[in-house]
């Protein structure tokens, strides 16, 4: 090969790379691009979208108005995504970003006690989750300082109060919709005990309105909690310990269902 070939391939070498490094830096900066705008890129270069950092700022709400928007919104996404999207909904508009970001319609799933189980009451689910981002995690049990007091008060409150206790403004059904005390923070609980008291089905429409009551009802305390917390009076009120009698993570009250069924944990063998 003589000195001209070599000096071509030379500059075709330099032009290969040359080009490469500009789509490159071209791709880059196109899924920087992109990213930022789907919101997938380090949050903390954003000048304004979702942030990793949390808790989330929050301003009192009023009470009774975020109680009716869940009553309502109770019947478009249910009772978990209808606590946290009238708490949510109105800190999108007073706070903006994070709030605007987050995909309240997603959590539609705790419906029924997540996906129709019977587990946790979603309205349960969802107060905790907008008490988690607002206050921040528990870490070190229910009485620790750091968030979840008011998600672990929610769900003793829930446990142990006749509900529905909140009276929509103009409810669907006028039917007089009974109040039940569960005992117990679980779906499948709660709805049981107030079937077999309010003599209505499942699929009834008053058994529907009255879960839409009991979810404004949660918000309703919710934001007491919160507006309380926002201005250093919130003291828990829950006894519950982790662990309960039977040393395992659970309700105390777990004999009333279970009798003689209930696990033993290895720590409460004799």
């Amino acid at each position: 090969m003589d000195t001209k070939e070599l000096f071509q391939n030379e500059i075709s070498r330099r032009r290969l790379l040359i080009n490469a490094g500009a789509a490159a830096v071209g791709a880059a900066g196109f899924w920087a691009l992109t990213s930022s705008k789907l919101g997938l890129v380090n949050t903390a270069e954003a000048k304004e979208g979702p942030t990793e950092k949390w808790p989330w700022p929050y301003v009192k709400l009023d009470p009774d108005k975020t109680a009716e928007i869940a009553y309502n919104e109770w019947y478009r996404v249910f009772c978990g995504a209808a606590v946290i999207n009238a708490v949510f909904s109105q800190l999108r508009e007073k706070v903006g970003e994070p709030y605007k970001s987050f995909p309240v319609d997603a959590f539609v799933f705790l419906e029924g006690g997540m996906a129709g189980w019977g587990t946790v009451c979603g309205s349960n689910a969802g107060a905790n989750i907008v008490s988690n981002v607002i206050i921040g995690p528990r870490i070190a049990g229910p009485d620790c300082e750091h968030g979840h007091t008011v998600g672990s008060d929610m769900m003793d409150w829930y446990a142990n109060t006749a509900l529905p206790t909140y009276q929509p403004k103009e409810p669907k059904q006028k039917t007089a919709i009974i109040q039940t005390t569960s005992n117990s923070p679980l779906c499948h609980i709660s709805v049981g005990k107030w079937m077999q008291k309010s003599g209505f089905s499942l699929g009834s429409a008053e058994r529907k309105d009255r879960c839409a009551r009991v979810a404004a009802s949660v918000t309703h305390k919710l934001v007491l909690d919160l507006n309380d917390w926002k201005d250093g009076k919130f003291k828990p009120k829950s006894t519950w310990k982790p662990g309960g009698t039977v040393g395992i993570t659970g309700q105390q009250n777990c004999t009333e269902c279970h009798g003689d069924k209930v696990p033993t944990p290895p720590m409460a063998k004799k």
